[in-house]
């Protein structure tokens, strides 16, 4: 049993800014699809042996370049859709939220672990998500990716590593994040990385190119003197929308 690669999908094209749940037609940005070739990028070296989705277009599309990468088909399950309470809200914006269903966008945002209006608990996605991570990492021998939602990621990650359900709302995955999990008990979490850390790696990367294409030549080190001294004497050097 390897490492369990868990994924929040990337960013969704969501003009509307409506609560789009399990609602069909919801695909990915062009931000989004840099995320998800980001995200293959970097588990570009795991020893991935499965690839597991949600049913819901913008995960399948986040997992798309990362099964492909990998020469490996994208496995579906069912039970890693998104919390089945934003069905309640599903096509209403959310700055409507307040009114069409009064209360409950506070809760959700106030006090998730009491919610009676929800159709599904947090503690019922928890348990959800916990039940099918682990049949995952059960059938495989070697490193799985997971592609989810924010919440029931989020969900996934406290509850398995057993960690407070309460907080639910504490730097949750922004797009395209992945968070490694080793199988154990409790769960450990590894590593989280954001898309955005490609950024900047990829922009240092053209900053410390940049500079190097202007460095004056260093003249040659005579015999007997450091080359180091040289140089200094030269002054060069190089210095997440919810659902």
């Amino acid at each position: 049993m390897g490492r369990v690669h868990l994924v929040r999908h990337g960013e969704v094209w969501n003009p509307g800014h409506v609560v789009y749940a399990s609602l069909p037609g919801f695909e990915l940005t062009e931000a989004g699809v840099a995320q998800a070739r980001a995200v293959s990028r970097y588990l570009r070296s795991a020893p991935v042996v499965a690839v597991w989705s949600s049913p819901l277009e913008r995960a399948l599309a986040t997992a798309e370049p990362v099964a492909a990468h990998h020469g490996i088909p994208i496995r579906v399950d069912p039970e890693l859709v998104e919390w089945k309470m934003a069905d309640d809200w599903a096509g209403i914006a959310w700055e409507d939220l307040p009114k069409e269903r009064p209360g409950e966008l506070e809760a959700y945002l106030e006090h998730p672990l009491d919610m009676p209006f929800a159709s599904e608990s947090l503690t019922a996605l928890a348990a959800r998500m916990r039940t099918v991570l682990a049949s995952i990492a059960s059938r495989h021998d070697g490193d799985v990716v997971v592609v989810s939602h924010q919440d029931p990621v989020q969900a996934a990650r406290l509850s398995i590593t057993g960690r407070d359900l309460a907080n639910q709302h504490v730097d949750k995955p922004a797009h395209g994040t992945v968070i490694t999990l080793k199988p154990g008990t409790p769960w450990t979490e590894l590593t989280v990385w954001h898309p955005e850390q490609a950024q900047l790696a990829e922009t240092s990367a053209a900053a410390a190119t940049q500079a190097s294409a202007h460095r004056p030549t260093q003249p040659s080190a005579e015999p007997g003197v450091d080359p180091e001294a040289n140089s200094e004497q030269l002054g060069i050097g190089l210095e997440g929308e919810r659902w």
